[in-house]
């Protein structure tokens, strides 16, 4: 059962909620996940514990669905297992607490010491692969902004109007009314009409004129990282352009003040120093897409899933090698397709194909991994090693999405390389009790 309510966890939440978001998909992920959530809790504990595992479970969703704090702490640990992720709060999925009841019955008819608990620990990185049922939220952008007499107003759609007093070195949130005024593209410096900036128009950038705008510079633009990191976590290009700017007089020079959309606010000081600001005191921005990233990760570590155990079989090694490509290749295409929504009936059937041949391929190999009688040790390292096989590889490109590493090919090379230290480790561990096999094997031949 536990395998089932991965397989149904990992199906919904990665191509179903993509193919028809709402709420049946996002109640069915809540109960999925709570069926099998108990017996990987359960083995946090020592002895059996079935009951306070389920106890346990039931109290963190609770948490999880009716508080802001357990809400965001979870987002952050799903982010560090399954990538950039958004946990809301939302007493409505305790309706699906009821699954409990299943999950304990389950787990009293079934789990019998040692074989019970073993097919829990091989359905593990399954069930870290799946992920839980997250929502976006409506995301904030600096929309135009204007000088009030001392005072510089940002205008956010959907978010607090944000005010500085002291030149954009401080801003506050205000929620009252402000006079709303045109979208100010280009602007002059007070008393000193030849220096002139303006907003480049589709891009995230500011130009400068030093002769009164007859002609044009560049003062600032984002990195071509950080571009890519703003088209991943909002892929509209309507919402990732600067859209207005103000300047203000200072003593000592001037400021200018940039409402750059979902990018937020960025300013330039008197010195001349551009100061990404972005919209204080809203939520955490918007996790970068990773989807190309972490569908590779997936692939990968199914791969070294299924290498393991095909690296101990005795017999019918070749039949299981095509049908654990067939269902890596199916898992990668179905993950990789096109949402149906906009690409259609092409996509859905890309998805419908790629899901049967993981299934057939994951079915088939499991018989034949028991009828190849395939030795304990490699399929071990398979198991304990394509969660690592995961993680190596997509860790570098979320770290590369929040900043660090800063290139993009130092990702690449990080997560190349942590890989294969992976991959050359589970080999030599497989070396290593394929020749003891064979010396065991042929220490038995001998004559006495």
């Amino acid at each position: 059962m536990t395998v089932a309510g991965v397989f149904v966890l990992f199906i919904n939440d990665h191509l179903l909620k993509q193919a028809w978001p709402g709420p049946l998909t996002g109640k069915l992920s809540d109960v999925a996940g709570l069926v099998v959530a108990p017996a990987l809790v359960a083995l946090l504990f020592w002895r059996r514990a079935d009951l306070a595992a389920t106890v346990l479970t039931g109290a963190l969703f609770t948490l999880v669905k009716t508080t802001e704090t357990g809400a965001e702490l979870a987002s952050h640990a799903w982010t560090l297992v399954a990538g950039p992720s958004r946990v809301l709060a939302d007493p409505t999925d305790l309706l699906a607490l009821p699954a409990l009841a299943l999950a304990w019955w389950v787990r009293r008819r079934s789990l019998e010491s040692y074989s019970a608990r073993w097919r829990v620990i091989v359905t593990m990185p399954l069930a870290v692969l799946a992920v839980t049922a997250t929502s976006a939220a409506p995301v904030p952008r600096a929309s135009s902004v204007n000088v009030d007499g001392d005072s510089i107003v940002v205008h956010v759609q959907d978010g607090l109007t944000q005010i500085s007093d002291d030149g954009g070195v401080i801003w506050e949130e205000d929620g009252g009314a402000w006079e709303s005024r045109p979208l100010q593209s280009a602007a002059c410096v007070p008393r000193q009409p030849t220096r002139c900036y303006r907003v480049v128009p589709d891009r995230v950038a500011v130009e400068q004129s030093d002769d009164g705008g007859k002609t044009w510079g560049p003062s600032w633009a984002l990195t071509a990282d950080d571009r890519e990191r703003l088209a991943r976590r909002h892929p509209s290009r309507a919402e990732r352009h600067s859209m207005a700017l103000a300047v203000q007089a200072r003593p000592g020079g001037h400021v200018v003040v940039v409402a750059n959309g979902v990018d937020g606010i960025l300013v330039r000081d008197v010195s001349g120093e551009w100061r990404h600001v972005g919209l204080p005191g809203s939520p955490e921005p918007t996790a970068a897409d990773l989807s190309p990233e972490r569908n590779v990760a997936i692939f990968l570590a199914v791969c070294m899933l299924f290498g393991g155990a095909a690296a101990g079989l005795q017999r019918y090694q070749r039949a299981y090698i095509g049908f654990a490509a067939a269902a890596s290749l199916g898992l990668f295409t179905a993950l990789s397709s096109p949402d149906p929504f906009f690409a259609g009936e092409y996509a859905a059937g890309l998805i419908l194909f790629g899901v049967l041949a993981t299934v057939v391929g994951a079915v088939v190999c499991l018989v034949l991994a028991g009828a190849g009688r395939a030795r304990p040790t490699p399929a071990a390292v398979g198991v304990l090693a394509a969660p690592l096989v995961y993680l190596t590889v997509y860790t570098p490109f979320y770290g590369w999405s929040e900043g660090t590493p800063g290139p993009y090919w130092v990702a690449v090379a990080l997560a190349v390389l942590l890989t294969g230290l992976v991959v050359l480790g589970g080999a030599v561990l497989i070396r290593n009790d394929a020749r003891r096999a064979y010396l065991d094997g042929s220490s038995t031949s001998r004559p006495t």
